[in-house]
């Protein structure tokens, strides 16, 4: 699993009602759930730009684009962050988007594995093993939300330690999701030819593993150790040794 905690300072690139939709779709995790519902091919008719697609349907190129600029978010950590204001940013950039982006990381999935089934680079099971991702992280955040985040924004108690240690153990599993993730899909890479459902779909579960893995980061090594007696030791995130538990990233 590649640790890019460097895109926790990224700046989301400019976009334009020039740009041809299907790269769009490919450049902006979250834009195909935008075309779908405003029916607009991206896939087969990708080659067109955004306001000539727009235009065609008789929508508002800079209404589109101004929905698809909202989906590009800041990773930027507000300076100097309180407790609070630091599990405020989790929920808001990392647990509010993964319960966004993994619905339709799992249509497209399985639309590319029943389309291109007889494609031998099809990535077989990857809708499957994203929708039990889905379920863990749901019921991952659930917790944090109702009982761990209260109880860190309440100033912590002296058994925090025990929730705590659950949840950097349940960081682990998700870890090792992620590296299973990556190795269905070689990496987030498409093959060559991919239609561009195929190459949206990796390009949104590249943006997934960067804000899991950012997300873990924030909590294991930034957030978490605020409330600990003492220094937990670094472990892995699974079978490729991401240090996202403990020590400095």
């Amino acid at each position: 699993m590649n640790a890019r905690i460097d895109s926790l300072h990224s700046t989301p690139a400019a976009l334009t009602a020039d740009q041809q939709i299907g790269q769009l779709a490919v450049q902006i995790p979250g834009a195909t759930a935008v075309f779908r519902r405003l029916k607009l091919d991206f896939c087969c008719g990708g080659q067109v730009s955004l306001a000539k697609a727009a235009a065609d349907k008789g929508l508002d190129a800079t209404a589109v684009l101004a929905e698809l600029q909202s989906l590009q978010r800041s990773d930027a950590v507000p300076d100097a962050a309180t407790p609070t204001e630091l599990i405020d940013h989790i929920l808001v950039r990392y647990h509010e988007v993964h319960r966004q982006q993994l619905p339709e990381l799992i249509r497209m999935a399985r639309r590319v594995e029943a389309v291109h089934r007889d494609n031998p680079d099809v990535p077989v099971g990857l809708a499957d093993h994203l929708e039990t991702m889905q379920e863990e992280l749901l019921s991952h955040m659930l917790k944090e939300e109702q009982v761990l985040f209260p109880m860190l924004k309440s100033g912590g108690k002296p058994f925090v330690g025990q929730p705590i240690g659950m949840m950097r153990t349940e960081h682990v599993d998700h870890g090792e999701a992620l590296d299973k993730l990556n190795a269905l899909t070689h990496d987030a890479t498409p093959p060559q030819g991919a239609c561009n459902t195929w190459r949206a779909l990796y390009a949104g579960i590249a943006q997934l593993g960067d804000d899991l893995i950012n997300h873990i980061h924030l909590e294991n090594n930034v957030l978490f150790p605020l409330f600990e007696q003492s220094p937990v030791p670094a472990q892995g995130c699974g079978p490729s040794g991401c240090a996202c538990s403990g020590g400095a990233v």
